[in-house]
């Protein structure tokens, strides 16, 4: 016999993995990539503990649920209910190919009040087409009997009863397991942070087709709404500057100070004459001139030209900020 685990890394899935591979079932790890939250974790805990794991990329999948959950948002951008069905779902379409049976996840009955509440589990297990084979060992004890325990695949009475958000009683079944190394569970999706949240939802208020490279430039800098088509981002560090001139696209302005120390800055969007004149001077604003006049260089299309600009109190852009 063998599961599949929708594994997110962290101590959860870990002892989830773990006391179903004590039950002498094999466990295949998978961990469902996108922008939103990366595999750098879970492929480090897989490694630790001796779990195959497979990265598989959902992005465009996800970006559905992201732009229109049936179920809404949690506390910020987070689809948490749709996001977790879709991941079940297509851990679903993996069975046959892995020739496995079941789906593991550690999940822990009201650890989050909005989405891992009975109701919510319950809507996720029925919207993903795989009800009865989602086991979360976990919780167990407190949830309706699944598809491998009925069927004697897996003993109910070594799953567990967890529930709440303590951490306790996950910390001392780590001891009884011997595991002594995982993350904090602090992080992991993007879509539960506030700034990012909030630049999410400006991005779909003024561009509802945008595309990765966008989600990618909402992680970096300082962002600004400067015209009802137009955003401003300001790198604040050398590794943002780098990043934000590498996803610069033909139609964008990449703006530098050459005679200064100072950040890279990126104009997306509808680029009028007024747009450019703002973008210089806060350019200025947040490099080492300040407020005095410098040389901005401007690149678009590939050419490059240099304009003068004259910086100003960067109060005066508190407006502008996402």
């Amino acid at each position: 016999m063998k599961a599949i685990s929708v594994f997110s890394g962290g101590l959860d899935s870990i002892l989830a993995a773990e006391m179903i591979r004590r039950q002498g079932i094999e466990v295949q790890a998978v961990f469902f990539e996108t922008p939103f939250f990366t595999s750098s974790k879970a492929k480090a805990t897989a490694a630790a503990i001796h779990l195959p794991i497979k990265i598989r990329d959902i992005t465009q999948r996800h970006l559905g649920v992201v732009k229109d959950p049936p179920h809404g948002y949690g506390g910020h951008m987070n689809p948490c209910i749709d996001c977790h069905a879709l991941m079940f779902r297509i851990a679903g379409e993996m069975m046959e190919e892995e020739g496995a049976g079941f789906i593991i996840t550690g999940e822990v009955l009201g650890q989050r009040p909005m989405s891992q509440n009975r109701g919510a589990l319950s809507i996720i297990d029925r919207q993903s087409g795989m009800e009865g084979l989602i086991l979360r060992p976990l919780s167990a004890k407190h949830l309706p009997l699944t598809v491998p325990e009925e069927k004697g695949w897996v003993r109910r009475d070594e799953l567990m009863d967890f529930s709440g958000r303590s951490r306790k009683p996950q910390m001392e079944l780590a001891i009884r397991f011997n595991i002594k190394d995982y993350p904090s569970p602090a992080g992991g999706c993007l879509l539960t942070e506030e700034v990012f949240s909030r630049r999410l939802k400006d991005l779909m208020s003024f561009d509802p087709d945008f595309e990765v490279r966008d989600i990618e430039l909402l992680k970096t800098g300082r962002h600004f709404r400067i015209g009802p088509e137009t955003k401003l981002i300001i790198g604040r560090k050398e590794d943002e500057n780098s990043g934000i001139g590498s996803l610069a696209g033909e139609e964008d302005l990449l703006m530098t100070t050459p005679s200064v120390p100072g950040p890279s800055a990126l104009m997306t969007g509808v680029i009028t004459t007024l747009a450019e004149g703002l973008a210089a001077s806060m350019t200025v604003s947040y490099s080492d001139a300040k407020t005095t006049e410098t040389l901005v260089k401007i690149r678009h299309k590939g050419k490059d030209r240099l304009i003068m600009a004259r910086g100003q109190e960067k109060a005066c852009f508190i407006k502008y900020m996402i």
